[in-house]
């Protein structure tokens, strides 16, 4: 998802694909760049290209369900918060997972 490409470059790229019009590609854009309540804050360009990202997908959204822009704002930001949850849940689960496997391997090497 997030490359670990110089900012320069990946705020280019970000800006193209907001310029697509592409939707799947404006998507990309504002779940890389979205931020959750626990993590750092944005920096400005980073935090200007999110708000043109997620300002154009509510527009998208509020055109193709025929509702007002805070209803899809909230329907977008509802889903990248579950969807958040659901990969901190998983990241939890398959480090207690490595870990068990992890103990295993010592007890196996102790016996």
């Amino acid at each position: 998802r997030i490359k670990r490409t110089m900012w320069s470059r990946r705020a280019q790229e970000y800006e193209a694909k907001i310029n697509s019009g592409d939707l799947i590609l404006l998507s990309e854009v504002v779940r890389d760049l979205h931020r959750g309540e626990t993590q750092p804050e944005q920096s400005y360009s980073e935090r200007q290209l999110y708000e043109c990202a997620i300002d154009r997908m509510v527009r998208e959204v509020a055109a193709i369900n025929k509702v007002d822009r805070g209803v899809a704002l909230d329907e977008i930001l509802g889903t990248l918060t579950r969807a958040r949850t659901r990969q901190a849940a998983k990241a939890a689960k398959d480090a207690e997972s490595e870990n068990d496997n992890k103990e295993e391997g010592k007890d196996e090497a102790a016996a």
